[in-house]
């Protein structure tokens, strides 16, 4: 009775241990995701920017590069796959008894990317560019700035100064305000 036990002990600890690799691979994963959307959230905010332009003109300038640049360069997608991983076998040995566990090799996972992504922002910037604007990198108001602005926004792009920062809202474009210095 006690080498069926250690039998059955030794056959079900691997499994145990190629589930708790793969979820711990999952874990490091979600970990560094949580981690890029924080940062994102931090730093500097990208905009298209040419002082004394109307928000108005600005953004239809945008619409209709980011049109242009898509007609130019269409989303081209395309499935890849990561090469799978061999995981190696294993001997174990319990009670004076030894059995091998076998490889075996994990799915490396699909996934999907736009092979005209970086082509497609490429031209949206060189037309932004012919129209005047340039890309600029402006640092995050502090939320208690945002929530001092509201929802209120200004009609015309100021000149940037050192006390300019951003307010980037979902769905709109980043919104350029001066703090008190």
């Amino acid at each position: 009775m006690t080498e069926a036990t250690g039998t059955v002990n030794s056959i079900v600890s691997a499994p145990v241990f190629r589930q708790d690799q793969k979820m711990s691979t999952q874990n490091h994963t979600l970990a560094a995701l949580v981690l890029i959307l924080g940062l994102t959230g931090c730093g500097p905010v990208a905009v298209y920017h040419r002082a004394g332009v109307d928000v108005a003109r600005r953004d239809t300038d945008l619409l209709t590069c980011e049109v242009s640049a898509l007609r130019d360069a269409p989303v081209a997608t395309q499935i890849r796959q990561h090469p799978p991983i061999f995981r190696p076998g294993q001997d174990i040995c319990r009670s004076g008894h030894c059995y091998h566990h076998p490889g075996y090799w994990e799915d490396g996972g699909i996934y999907t990317v736009d092979a005209n992504a970086d082509l497609r922002e490429r031209v949206e910037r060189a037309c932004m560019a012919e129209k005047g604007y340039q890309t600029v990198a402006v640092k995050r108001c502090p939320q208690s700035v945002a929530d001092a602005v509201g929802t209120r926004r200004s009609a015309t792009l100021s000149a940037l100064t050192e006390n300019s920062c951003a307010i980037a809202r979902r769905g709109q474009s980043p919104q350029i305000v001066e703090t008190a210095p």
